[in-house]
């Protein structure tokens, strides 16, 4: 009983976390680009990161919070025409191999030693240089926490109950956001491009300008679930790569493409899953089978063979309809 007590503590905890929220958003992002449009980007952490490198280093120059969600914003715009206008005119494949490969630009960047006064290098930069501009907009009490059940956490300061709230209104109007726009002209065109560009271009629609759009969209909302990942903790270049954006599709693909709470819900199981599975090693298997050092690296496994399960077995993921979006077809 203690077990499932802390099991469900733990879910609940996770679920409220704002790291989840931004990833989230970040897979929402995501999702305009593969699930609604058939853009196959494998360098969303690269927009992510920008978005923390934008915001956190605009905040240290003095610019202020709103002027460092300006050039977080600013930045992937221009990292997704970068990436886009040459690339989106050739077959989607290009695409892919363009994005994973800036993304490890950025990242690789970020980390030079040479750009350590800028970007912090390897060892980033700390969040006690860009979190007081977040704070000061708090209407809570800067000191105190607050206990809602089991769940206690500081009012304003480090991973807050502000920064929790910020998270999920956030998310909900990134939510209502994609709902209009895929019922939209504009979303039928995405979903037409995807299944058929060459018809929707007879039909006299510019398909280079929508696969554009969607690569902006996304991209923006990509460098939003950034700032808010990295408003608890700091900006490490090595936190936001590769591993980063197949986790962000084992999200996508485990709620549904192609939906707009596929993501949420996606996240929401992954980090479940993860959780379940370090407490249930922890509390029933040995160290000397096991140790703490093991759990994590046993988790991908069972992450990894279950989203492999998943294509095989229901591409359409949960909340996805299979005549809507399949692998293969």
């Amino acid at each position: 009983m203690d077990f499932l007590n802390q099991l469900f503590v733990d879910f609940g905890q996770q679920i409220l976390s704002s790291v989840t929220a931004a990833f989230a958003i970040a897979a929402i992002g995501l999702n305009i680009h593969f699930g609604f449009t058939g853009l196959l980007n494998i360098g969303q952490a690269g927009f992510m990161l920008l978005g923390a490198y934008g915001f956190a280093i605009t905040v240290e120059a003095g610019g202020g919070f709103w002027v460092g969600i300006l050039v977080a914003l600013v930045v992937a715009v221009l990292f997704a025409l970068l990436l886009g206008i040459p690339t989106l005119k050739l077959r989607g494949d290009y695409l892919a191999i363009v994005t994973v490969a800036a993304a490890e630009i950025v990242r690789i960047v970020g980390g030079n030693q040479g750009l350590a006064p800028i970007t912090g290098g390897a060892a980033g930069i700390l969040g006690s240089v860009y979190q007081p501009s977040f704070t000061a907009l708090s209407p809570f009490p800067q000191n105190g926490s607050f206990q809602v059940g089991p769940y206690n956490y500081p009012l304003t300061q480090g991973d807050s109950w502000f920064l929790r709230i910020v998270c999920w209104v956030v998310l909900i109007l990134v939510c209502i956001l994609v709902l209009l726009l895929t019922r939209s002209p504009w979303g039928r065109a995405l979903r037409g491009i995807r299944e058929d560009e060459d018809a929707v271009r007879s039909l006299g629609k510019n398909v280079y300008a929508y696969k554009i759009q969607a690569l902006v969209l996304g991209g923006v909302l990509g460098a939003i679930g950034g700032v808010l990942y990295v408003m608890s903790a700091s900006v490490q270049p090595d936190s936001l790569g590769r591993t980063t954006t197949f986790l962000l599709y084992t999200c996508l693909l485990l709620g549904g493409a192609a939906t707009v709470l596929g993501p949420v819900l996606g996240s929401f199981l992954y980090f479940m899953v993860i959780i379940g599975l370090n407490d249930f090693v922890s509390a029933f298997v040995p160290s000397s089978i096991m140790n703490e050092q093991q759990i994590p690296q046993f988790g991908w496994i069972v992450v990894g063979v279950g989203l492999m399960l998943l294509v095989i077995f229901r591409p359409q993921g949960i909340l996805g309809n299979k005549k809507e979006l399949t692998f293969g077809d």
